[in-house]
């Protein structure tokens, strides 16, 4: 008799754990997967950096490797994901050389990030500028000035009493040669990300 309820107490604990354990397994999962789930920094996200170098035109061909420093911290959902002092890398993408009437210009595109405790992380992005992202390319300044005859008349009485003409100088129709895009080392730039980047690590203090 003893034994055969020892037959059954062991039967019942085998049917009632093959009952609980998939779901409390699935419970632990669940709470594992939680605690690893990624912050994405989504496209058209902007981080203030500053350059490490100068960066012109004249001087850096296309393809030359750039670095950036974060100069603040970026918190989402009270988590710093992008620590200040955190590097990024990236290269000079296009070159325009300045040409008459315009001044050359230049693309930079952001392609990793590196954290302060040595953890890479893949992204995209540019240097931001409202030009689509195009640095320098402004239109340069008149040749030359002409001057033009500007007519002034008085009305008296029933008719028109013409005065004499007075000069005025205006722009003339050529614009002077454009000159080199430059950017100081230690300037204030901005990158916008143009795909989502994935931040699959985090600097805990």
């Amino acid at each position: 008799m003893r034994f055969l309820l020892i037959t059954l107490a062991l039967i019942s604990f085998i049917f009632i754990n093959q009952i609980y354990t998939p779901a409390q397994k699935l419970e632990k999962i669940e709470f594992e997967m939680r605690d690893y789930d990624e912050i994405t920094l989504p496209t058209g996200s902007f981080i203030p950096v500053i350059t490490t170098q100068e960066i012109s035109t004249e001087t850096c061909p296309e393809g030359y490797k750039l670095k950036f420093i974060s100069t603040s911290d970026l918190f989402m959902y009270e988590t710093n994901i992008i620590p200040r002092n955190t590097e990024f890398f990236g290269y000079i993408e296009k070159i325009n050389e300045p040409v008459i009437g315009t001044n050359a210009s230049m693309k930079i595109k952001i392609t990793k990030l590196l954290l302060p405790d040595g953890f890479e992380i893949p992204m995209k992005g540019y240097i931001y500028t409202s030009n689509d992202n195009l640095i320098g390319g402004e239109l340069t300044p008149p040749a030359d000035w002409v001057k033009m005859p500007h007519y002034q008349s008085k009305f008296q009485g029933i008719s028109w009493n013409h005065r004499s003409a007075t000069l005025q100088i205006r722009p003339g129709g050529r614009r002077s040669m454009g000159t080199h895009t430059r950017i100081p080392a230690g300037d204030q730039q901005i990158i916008i990300l143009t795909a989502p980047a994935p931040i699959t690590h985090t600097i805990t203090d």
